[in-house]
């Protein structure tokens, strides 16, 4: 009588490639008696065409701020790329205008940040996110001038409901304290602020700008050529840090070979290794300890807070913060080479959330092989419960999750973290890219009727597994019978059966990758 027995064996393979993350608001700001359209457009529209941007698509947005009657009006337009909820990136830059209030006899920043925070929190003003708000994403504010005034103060008034802002960049601030616009201060739900300042103005047609306590400070000391005033240098210095084109002219002052060489220092090169580089879009390690404008002038690690204490010496301690909203902070991979579905991948984040800590956020943590964490092509792998922190702390949590290769084709990857409590969530993607290859887990087989005189068993395992399928009389000389790539996670497999053998041997082994 012939025995058919069926086995199974298995073989391993494995690479991450860096790249920034996405998924995030940049809101750019004016000074005094300034607009939108001059150079802020034009550095918005250089954004998307960064070198290291991650995506093909983005949106851009006006929110225009200004007065009727004792009322303040907040309205927005689409101004440039598509509906967030289908970019490929969920990447949303906003040209935030105040231009009818910005000069004499118009409010102080205060006003402008209270009325910006609020469009960055509402439901109404961005139907097309279908409920979501623009405070879920990770926030890089930027502002020139006054505007650097806005963005602190915007800081703040988003801090007294414990939401955390990624970035804070300041372009030569200038707060007026006759318009009563408030000190420039870092407060300590700013996790990287960078400020580029400069002191050859006359203090009067043209301002100076300032350092500020608690950033990467880069103090710019030659702005020969561009515009005819060094304080709006400041944000044509920044503008290329973001295009490297040369020449490239911005509101009719141009960046020339000349003011590449002028204006940025040999570690700089040319301005493509400052600026826009330490945003989470250029991808730059801002707890680096270079100074790009030499010895003793600023490390760009100055601007990154400490998260091991809750109000570090960098930063200024909020006046208010009931925790309402929940924060993942930092989110990184602790894997850099690609692996197989299945292998455990390690990664930690710091979080903070609640007002106290008798309560708890939810966690979770999604593959996605793209940078929207709106359009529902995720794919969960990980959900747990946090412990409330207090807003007088952050906590650091270490974590892993097993991808399903059921649930999990082989492919390119990001990881995003959702932090979800009191009704409001918010987003955060990795650095880095996940490469998964086939799994290694081993196949295995289920023998389906004999008829006639074929043999049939079916071959299962996980997609993209190349797999022999060998026979065998005495369990020591394998013969290849075929070769097959799963692709619907089972191959149907037929043997004829052979006579005068009194038993026959089948297993699977995975092949190495081809």
């Amino acid at each position: 009588m012939l025995s058919l027995v069926l086995l199974a064996a298995a073989w391993i393979s494995v690479t991450v490639v860096p790249r920034a993350p996405a998924a995030g608001v940049t809101l750019i700001t004016h000074g005094f008696n300034s607009d939108v359209t001059s150079w802020i457009m034009p550095m918005a529209g250089a954004m998307t065409r960064y070198a290291n941007f991650p995506g093909s698509n983005s949106s851009c947005y006006i929110i225009s701020i200004t007065q009727s009657n004792s009322q303040y009006v907040v309205t927005r337009s689409l101004v440039a790329g598509t509906n967030p909820v289908v970019s490929d990136t969920a990447e949303i830059f906003i040209k935030l205008d105040w231009s009818t209030l910005s000069s004499i006899g118009g409010p102080s920043t205060t006003t402008i940040a209270t009325n910006a925070a609020a469009a960055l929190l509402s439901t109404n003003l961005f139907p097309e996110l279908g409920g979501h708000v623009l405070a879920e994403l990770p926030l890089h504010l930027v502002g020139h001038s006054r505007g650097g005034s806005v963005i602190a103060e915007m800081v703040r008034v988003l801090g007294a409901l414990g939401i955390w802002v990624d970035q804070a960049t300041t372009l030569d601030p200038d707060p007026v304290p006759s318009f009563n616009d408030p000190a420039m201060k870092n407060y300590a739900n700013i996790l990287f602020a960078d400020n580029y300042w400069q002191n050859m103005g006359d203090g009067l047609f043209v301002p100076n700008g300032q350092a500020i306590p608690g950033a990467y400070n880069r103090q710019l000391t030659n702005l020969s050529g561009g515009y005819s005033s060094s304080h709006s240098d400041a944000h044509l210095w920044y503008h290329g840090t973001i295009d490297w084109t040369t020449p490239i002219t911005v509101d009719g002052a141009t960046i020339s070979s000349a003011e590449r060489t002028n204006w940025w220092t040999v570690v700089e090169q040319k301005g493509t290794n400052n600026g826009f580089r330490y945003s989470l879009i250029g991808g730059g390690d801002r707890q680096s300890t270079n100074e790009p404008a030499g010895a003793g002038k600023g490390r760009i690690s100055d601007g990154f807070r400490d998260l091991s204490v809750a109000v570090p010496a960098n930063r200024v301690a909020l006046p208010a913060d009931n925790g309402a909203w929940p924060n993942v902070i930092l989110l990184n991979l602790g894997i850099s080479n690609a692996v197989p579905v299945g292998q455990t991948i390690p990664l930690s984040f710091y979080y903070q959330c609640g007002s106290n800590q008798t309560a708890a956020a939810t966690v979770s943590l999604y593959l996605d092989t793209d940078l929207n964490p709106y359009d529902a092509n995720e794919i969960l792998v990980l959900q747990q419960t946090l412990a409330d922190t207090g807003t007088n702390q952050i906590t650091f949590t270490n974590a892993g999750f097993q991808p399903d290769p059921a649930l999990v084709p082989p492919g390119n990857y990001r990881l995003f973290a959702r932090i979800t409590e009191n009704n409001h969530s918010r987003y955060l993607y990795a650095p880095g890219q996940l490469i998964f290859t086939a799994s290694t887990l081993p196949p295995w087989l289920t023998s389906l009727p004999v008829t006639g005189d074929q043999f049939h068993f079916t071959v299962h395992g996980y997609a993209q597994q190349h797999i022999i399928v060998q026979t065998s009389t005495d369990l020591v000389n394998w013969t290849p019978l075929s070769t097959n790539t799963i692709t619907t996670g089972r191959v149907d497999i037929s043997d004829g059966l052979v006579d005068g053998q009194p038993q026959r041997f089948y297993r699977a082994v995975l092949s190495p990758l081809r």
